[in-house]
């Protein structure tokens, strides 16, 4: 685990999603899958979730008090969370989501 709560709470909330490595990205602690980004830590209150486009509005309009973006993320499949209001249910399966997004297929089917 790591003495960063944040990324310990990451970690546990992704520990039985297959193939899961703790990184960084672009100099922050990251959560990958075969290499690939799936969700880092922006800063201490803020978690940047990789989701499809599609997902993206539909998931600010239901809930802008967990989920934004600002001007740098338009038109990315990156979704700023709120990581202080987010429950661990809520996070757990975005978390699932993210990860599914970019797991190669073989993993997919073991988590399947």
């Amino acid at each position: 685990m790591s003495d960063n709560p944040l990324l310990a709470r990451l970690q546990r909330l992704a520990e039985d999603l297959p193939g899961v490595e703790t990184g960084t990205s672009y100099g922050t602690p990251a959560l990958k899958v075969a290499g690939k980004l799936f969700v880092r830590i922006k800063d201490a209150e803020t978690l940047v979730l990789m989701v499809p486009l599609d997902d993206k509005e539909r998931l600010i309009e239901m809930a802008p008090e967990l989920y934004y973006e600002t001007d740098h993320y338009k038109g990315w499949p990156a979704l700023l969370v709120r990581a202080a209001v987010i429950d661990d249910g809520e996070l757990r399966h975005r978390l699932t989501e993210s990860w599914r997004l970019k797991a190669p297929a073989k993993l997919r089917k073991l988590l399947d």
